[in-house]
């Protein structure tokens, strides 16, 4: 039987600033925590955006979390620093390798004063997540945003019945407590989850499913 522990604010910064110290990816001398009513505000500095991007995603992983306000700036130490050229050719490079394995479609690549937009149009959700993940952590990013769609080969029914099937078989989840209506092949999630990472894992289920086109995340955290 599952149970939960309401933490204090000051329990769930205290094991935030754990976390993330933990965490090898991340300099946690140059990130503020601030806390209030278990939302989490994460402020300083990072070097890249691989590093802001995964100090937010190491506060997630702490039970108590609600939401997240990101406020962390990317500053480039100098030998860190490019150009949108410089950018966009190792994108595109990497981009480009990772299509020539999961997908025939090509991905189209766009910088604009360091923040990457990726474009196009693949079959999974895995594969635009890859797409996102391979450039993620080059060296002069500031930010990603991932427009790639999906194209749906599945009917909204059987989308419907895999990803409740798939979270009943998950441990991790508790599948009565969450509500998946379709609307064509885009997903709404709705109900309540113990924590932030059972709601991402939730969200990550119903991406998985085939021929998702959208996911909207209502869940909230009990």
């Amino acid at each position: 039987m599952f149970t939960t522990t309401e933490k204090s604010d000051k329990e769930i910064k205290e094991d935030v600033l754990a976390e993330l110290e933990y965490e090898p990816s991340v300099k946690i001398t140059d990130i503020g925590v601030l806390v209030k009513n278990g939302t989490v505000t994460l402020n300083g500095f990072a070097t890249s955006y691989g590093e802001k991007y995964d100090a937010v995603k190491t506060a997630k992983r702490v039970g108590g979390v609600r939401a997240i306000a990101d406020d962390i700036e990317v500053k480039f130490p100098e030998p860190f620093k490019r150009n949108d050229g410089e950018i966009a050719a190792a994108a595109a490079n990497n981009v480009e390798a990772l299509c020539w394995h999961l997908s025939d479609n090509p991905v189209q690549i766009t910088v604009s004063d360091g923040w990457i937009t990726l474009e196009g149009q693949v079959e999974w959700w895995y594969q635009k997540d890859a797409a996102e993940n391979t450039v993620r952590y080059l060296l002069g990013v500031k930010g990603v945003s991932n427009l790639i769609t999906i194209r749906s080969k599945v009917t909204a029914i059987k989308v419907e019945s895999a990803i409740r099937a798939s979270f009943e078989r998950s441990a991790l989840l508790e599948a009565k407590k969450i509500e998946v209506k379709m609307s064509g092949n885009n997903v709404n999630l709705t109900g309540k989850v113990r924590n932030y990472t059972e709601r991402e894992e939730a969200e990550r289920v119903a991406w998985a499913a085939p021929g998702v086109s959208s996911v909207n995340n209502e869940l909230t955290v009990e």
